[in-house]
């Protein structure tokens, strides 16, 4: 049974965000006290009544492919149609596009909510969320008044179609092309992979923006055009209309998230699939990357959102299942698990991985805020914050989920206790929108040098100014030595260092809001006495793990090449 994390929800909004801040200007001016207490509990409801009693149905019914189209199970269309009619969707959307208007974190609270209760259902809006991105920022005043009012509400669906058969992680790979037809109109040939909603029967039409080459374009990203192309055409009237050449071939049958359908698409078989141009010609990675950057802070809110499913699920089994007497006690009676110090380890390590993440993932939704107010150096943290949270927030959910099992026992292995699909569902974010290892890449690649490296410099000024634990400050320290090493390495000496220094670097962050949220939560009630507890364990258990990480933070890429590649096979 999924109860919404409401009191945590806010208290990070109101400690790590600083929601108070934002509702003080003219933009947010609507989010007051009220305002953000009615959204969290009416998505609550939502979350709770309709949404979470499908979790099931969704990982073991599935969207199922049909001739006519993807089908969801029973019940999807539903719950779907309500979270629209709800205005959901419309929350972090701009007014003039038909939105509320509301901070992008309270929009990012919502679909925490939405997906702690059913992670693949909520990838639909959270994909829409990233269409919605790149018509704001490029599209032109005709397709926003065509198309964001009714991505807004959600009562249409949008996509992001960047990945080929040969072209994943190398976009500049891509094959697809567009061919002028005139008159602002284009001809889009060609094939796209694991296409995330890519087809469903919830919404009368679907936004795919999809990227393409024109003619003559040049090699690599740099030829890259993006294109809006809607499964239905528009009539005159604005409503759909003609079929567009857009067809699902076939969804992938996949470990987990099973009520997303992975869609393989088809573009112009028949020579009939019309798109308009996005931006301008050859625009293509400036607007990928607009939809991409918030997404990737989204994807590290999927690694909350299955922490918290997973972490709910366990204690109830913990403080339900009755197994042998907890030892040294002089009773022989046997006890609940959650009574046992092993299994305590194990929760409160969840919950307090469940909170560092949702700690560090609002903070940096914050940073989304705080740059559209033209805060000084709130997109330079953004910038630096999105690997991080990105990465880190999807490798703890993947951490969570499978403690989770383990709390468990052998029935976290069983699939009706519905454990096992929370670790099936996770595994997938460390993957999609940019692997983690490409997230690290990115940070010692590029964000280490922003600014001859005084981005950095000023996280870690921040996090020293605040810091009281010894271990906390000696982690950020070596984050701070390490960084500054970085610039004089080679290459591969940098990247074989990358994924342990992000992790490094994502603890050291996490433990600082941690910190901070444990000297603040002084209240003598349940929540608050647990935000203390999983903040303590936080700080003196998990932070000097990763302070161990060092070794390999600072080690040369010799011998991950000190032998031939064929000797991987021996």
């Amino acid at each position: 049974m999924f109860t919404p994390a409401t009191a945590d929800q806010r208290f990070v909004l109101d400690h790590i965000v600083g929601i108070a801040d934002l509702a003080a200007t003219e933009r947010f001016a609507a989010a007051s006290d009220d305002v953000v207490d009615a959204v969290l509990e009416g998505v609550g409801q939502l979350a709770a009544g309709e949404w979470a009693p499908l979790l099931r149905a969704g990982d073991t019914v599935g969207a199922k492919w049909t001739p006519e189209g993807v089908v969801m199970p029973d019940g999807f269309v539903k719950a779907y149609h309500d979270y629209v009619e709800g205005g959901w969707g419309t929350i972090g959307v701009p007014e003039e596009f038909g939105g509320q208007g509301l901070p992008f974190a309270i929009q990012t609270a919502v679909l925490d909510t939405l997906g702690g209760a059913n992670m693949g259902f909520a990838l639909a809006p959270t994909l829409t969320v990233g269409a919605i991105e790149a018509l704001a920022h490029h599209g032109s005043p005709e397709q926003q008044a065509l198309y964001l009012p009714h991505l807004a509400t959600g009562e249409w669906t949008g996509t992001m179609n960047l990945t080929e058969p040969q072209a994943g992680s190398d976009v500049g790979a891509l094959r697809s092309t567009a061919t002028p037809l005139g008159d602002g109109k284009w001809s889009i040939k060609g094939t796209k992979i694991y296409i995330s909603f890519g087809d469903h029967d919830m919404a009368p039409n679907i936004v795919h923006l999809v990227l393409a080459r024109t003619p003559g374009a040049p090699a690599g990203t740099k030829g890259i055009s993006l294109f809006l192309v809607p499964k239905y055409r528009l009539a005159e009237d604005g409503t759909p209309g003609d079929f567009n050449d857009v067809r699902v071939v076939s969804i992938e049958h996949k470990m987990g998230l099973h009520a997303s359908p992975t869609c393989v698409l088809s573009f112009g078989d028949n020579d009939d699939c019309i798109g308009e141009l996005i931006g301008g010609e050859f625009g293509g990675i400036r607007a990928m990357f607009t939809m991409m950057n918030n997404a990737r802070v989204n994807v590290g809110l999927q690694g909350v959102q299955v922490a918290e499913a997973a972490t709910q699920a366990a204690v109830a089994y913990a403080l339900d299942r009755v197994q042998s007497p907890r030892a040294g006690s002089p009773s022989k009676e046997s006890v609940k698990i959650v009574e046992h110090p092993d299994v305590r380890r194990m929760l409160l390590r969840m919950k307090a991985q469940t909170q560092a993440a949702r700690a560090l993932v609002y903070y940096a939704a914050a940073q989304v805020d705080r740059a559209a107010l033209g805060q000084a150096g709130a997109q330079d943290r953004l910038e630096i914050l999105t690997p991080l949270a990105k990465a880190h927030g999807t490798d703890i959910g993947n951490e969570v989920a499978s403690l989770g099992i383990q709390v468990h026992g052998g029935m976290g292995y069983v699939e009706e206790t519905g454990a096992a699909q929370f670790f099936r569902d996770a595994r997938i974010t460390p993957i999609y929108e940019g692997t983690n290892g490409i997230q690290a890449a990115d940070l010692v690649g590029r964000k280490l040098s922003m600014a001859n490296g005084g981005v950095f410099a000023q996280l870690i000024a921040d996090m020293r100014a605040e810091a009281q634990d010894a271990g906390l400050i000696g982690l950020i320290d070596a984050c701070d030595e390490i960084g500054r090493g970085m610039a004089g390495l080679d290459a591969d000496d940098k990247l074989a260092a990358s994924y342990p220094f992000l992790t490094m670097l994502s603890v050291a962050t996490c433990g600082w809001l941690m910190e901070r949220s444990g000297r603040i939560a002084t209240g003598d009630d349940a929540f608050s006495a647990m935000k203390r507890a999983a903040c303590a364990f936080y700080v003196a258990q998990i932070v000097p793990e990763a302070l161990g990480l060092k070794a390999a933070a600072t080690a040369k890429a010799d011998v991950l090449y000190s032998v031939p590649a064929e000797a991987f096979a021996a």
